[in-house]
């Protein structure tokens, strides 16, 4: 079990943001990439010190610490859904975030529909691409994009993928370069792509999101 990152301080913080967006520059030559802070092993009572610490925009994986969270911290982020989307959960989910990364069945487009009056304004979903076509993992096929972009009716920013694991971060760049030409092939924008172990590849390959754990909670 993974135990909760406690003790943040948010000197740390902010010298672990400033190194990870420099790691990011020098990877994008410059261009805008936003750093999503990963909160799921983040208790409550951590949060104001990553906000402290410069961090503006984090992301949950599950919506009961969502609804939590952002009741008691509501204030101090840009919050994004990034867990895997249950479609009984989109209800609760709508009102709390600005972005949804993992729209990956046609249930949660059904239920953004339903509950698209109680949803936060300005909500924009991306959908999530098993791009490796990896057995039993979270994703549409590429071939339903543009099916899926038919039928949403909550606007469709962008992609999200997560490649398969490796080792060595440059095993997820024909992953991330895949899902940058999807992106293009269907005139979509944003791409959430890399994580705190391959965040640099993301970023050379187009990635406008990042969502960085461990490279900002380390001491």
């Amino acid at each position: 079990m993974v135990e909760l990152i406690r003790g943040l301080d948010p000197a740390r913080v902010a010298a672990n943001l400033a190194s990870v967006r420099e790691r990011i520059d020098a990877a994008a030559g410059g261009r805008d990439v936003r750093v999503l802070a990963a909160t799921k092993y983040v208790p409550d009572e951590e949060l104001p010190a990553l906000a402290a610490g410069g961090i503006e925009l984090v992301g949950e994986n599950r919506a009961q610490d969502l609804e939590r969270k952002v009741a008691a911290h509501g204030e101090l982020f840009d919050w994004h859904f990034i867990g895997a989307l249950q479609s009984r959960k989109v209800r609760a989910i709508v009102p709390l975030v600005s972005l949804i990364h993992s729209v990956a069945s046609r249930s949660a487009l059904r239920e953004l529909a339903k509950h698209s009056r109680s949803a936060r304004p300005g909500l924009a979903i991306l959908l999530e691409v098993n791009v490796a076509g990896e057995e039993g993992k979270a994703g549409i096929a590429p071939a339903e994009i543009s099916s899926y972009l038919e039928e949403a009716s909550v606007p469709v920013a962008g992609l999200m993928t997560m490649p398969p694991l490796a080792a060595d971060p440059e095993a997820s760049r024909p992953w991330f370069a895949a899902l940058r030409e999807l992106a293009a092939e269907h005139g979509l924008e944003q791409l959430s792509m890399g994580t705190s172990q391959d965040f640099e590849v993301a970023a050379q390959e187009g990635a406008t999101i990042v969502r960085i754990g461990t490279s900002l909670y380390d001491q």
